[in-house]
């Protein structure tokens, strides 16, 4: 039997999209969250996966540079994949050597379009209002040494109204991460064809 992959979620921020998804595999075999880290001691993900069971652990930005701590506890909790909820560091090249196409993120906007450095949260929402784009939604990739560059593994879209306000286009988006990625994680892992996750988009 194939051994049941083994989740790090790293998240920032208030960690919705973690508690998503942490619920999401909570009773399925051969996948498991079994950890968050998380670079911000405020951050309620950390509260949230500890409420849920999930070991919950914090980092220094030295630490994460440097990261061969990190991937001891990684390594001790026989992690396969780490998919970044709400994650606003980029990830070390040493982290992405041990992990090789086993990082996969989400951007709330259809890259390439509005992704990079500084592109996070309601600065997302607030371009694309500018730009005046009649569509958005969300890309979830797997990560490279670029921010927000590498392989595309699914995208979804929902209409940008011209009174659409950044706070508006932000909970559109957020109901797209949290209707899509659970299942595209899973479909990630299990091995599902590229074909089988676009099919989700419309």
């Amino acid at each position: 039997m194939k051994t049941p992959a083994r989740i790090a979620l790293f998240a920032s921020g208030n960690g919705s999209n973690a508690e998503v998804v942490i619920n999401y595999f909570k009773n399925r075999d051969s996948l498991k969250v079994v950890l968050l880290l998380s670079n911000n001691p405020q951050a309620l993900a950390l509260e949230k996966a500890s409420r849920l069971g999930i070991e919950a652990k914090c980092f220094s930005k030295d630490e994460f540079r440097e990261p061969e701590n990190i991937i001891a506890t990684l390594h001790q909790r026989k992690i396969t994949h780490i998919v970044l909820a709400g994650f606003l560091l980029q990830i070390p090249a040493q982290l992405i050597k041990v992990f090789p196409s086993a990082i996969l993120n989400i951007h709330p906007s259809l890259l390439p379009k509005f992704g990079g450095k500084g592109m996070y949260g309601l600065k997302v929402h607030e371009a694309v209002r500018q730009a005046g784009e009649t569509e958005t939604g969300i890309t979830i990739h797997e990560v490279n040494e670029q921010y927000d560059e590498g392989r595309i593994v699914f995208q979804a879209t929902c209409p940008v109204l011209t009174t659409d306000l950044p706070a508006d286009i932000a909970q559109k988006v957020q109901r797209l991460e949290h209707e899509n990625f659970p299942i595209v994680i899973e479909q990630w892992i299990t091995g599902y064809s590229n074909q089988a996750l676009t099919q989700h988009s419309h």
